[in-house]
């Protein structure tokens, strides 16, 4: 009798607990996540409508889509195209580049991989606009790598302020953007479903393309997503690399802005939030599972 009487009472104790603390948990929970409420609202929600109020409107406040429309001249198309383009080449390049290392290192040691993660991701400490300069000054034809070719008889290497040289900038920017989701998602693999496959008679080959690469699909995704958005809407590393020679559409939208012109600087800057959107969307239906974007 004494021992249902205690568990009787265990029993109303986890139900108080669940019932009582639960729900406190749940509100404390709620409040914790005002200041990141604030900030959504404050920084992303705000300046939204007010990119959206300025590209459908014209200097007197009048309805227009004008604002938009100026995406269609030659100057501002060809833009477009060219930023689709280099983002499109460093976002493959990226991949390739990240998938093998990634890779790599999940299949490493514990102490090893921590420490070639913490190598990638040590460059990211640096100011995005140090780094850029830094290899403007490695690339310029008076620079570090032309002095390291002439000192060896070697013919020099003419790449600053071309295409080249803004991919190469991106891929260095934006490789560990790549890396780290890829990586993420290989590590939380089940090394038991690897063997089974590979005891029922599947070579390397087939258990990448069956079991490994279906898996890291969602950290692919994220990864190509987190490339693809940045490297399309960049100016920076297109006014550094690419001088005055390379124009993407970052680098109209922000000339616009500094000349004061917010009405097109806002049309130009939705239309290319629509092909960010169009590129989300098309990548999501690979990641049904929606594990990608736990990645974020």
């Amino acid at each position: 009798m004494n021992t249902e009487n205690v568990s009787n009472a265990k029993t109303q104790k986890l139900t108080s607990h669940k019932n009582g603390d639960g729900i406190v948990g749940i509100k404390s929970a709620k409040w914790l996540s005002l200041p990141y409420a604030v900030w959504m609202i404050g920084f992303i929600i705000i300046p939204l409508i007010v990119i959206v109020y300025y590209g459908l409107t014209t200097v007197d406040n009048r309805f227009t889509l004008d604002n938009i429309s100026a995406i269609s001249s030659p100057i501002n198309l060809k833009a477009l195209l060219m930023a689709l383009e280099q983002s499109l080449i460093s976002t493959i390049i990226c991949l390739l580049l990240a998938y093998p290392l990634a890779m790599i290192l999940s299949k490493s040691r514990m102490r090893s991989s921590s420490f070639i993660v913490m190598i990638i991701i040590l460059p990211m400490w640096m100011n995005f606009l140090l780094r850029t300069i830094a290899w403007q000054n490695l690339l310029e034809r008076s620079g570090i790598i032309n002095t390291v070719l002439k000192f060896f008889g070697l013919p020099p290497m003419n790449i600053i302020n071309t295409p080249k040289a803004i991919i190469l900038g991106m891929v260095y920017n934006f490789l560990p953007f790549m890396v780290l989701p890829i990586y993420n998602v290989l590590i939380k693999i089940d090394k038991d479903i690897i063997d089974a496959a590979r005891d029922l008679g599947a070579n390397s080959v087939q258990t990448f393309l069956k079991i490994i690469l279906p898996l890291s699909l969602p950290g692919v995704i994220s990864g190509i997503t987190m490339v693809f958005v940045p490297a399309l809407t960049t100016f920076v590393i297109s006014n550094i690399l690419g001088g005055s020679k390379i124009v993407l559409i970052g680098n109209v939208i922000e000339q616009q802005f500094r000349m004061g012109n917010w009405h097109v600087g806002s049309g130009l800057s939705l239309v290319l939030m629509i092909f960010i959107l169009i590129s989300m969307a098309i990548l999501s239906k690979y990641d049904k599972e929606g594990e990608g974007s736990g990645l974020w």
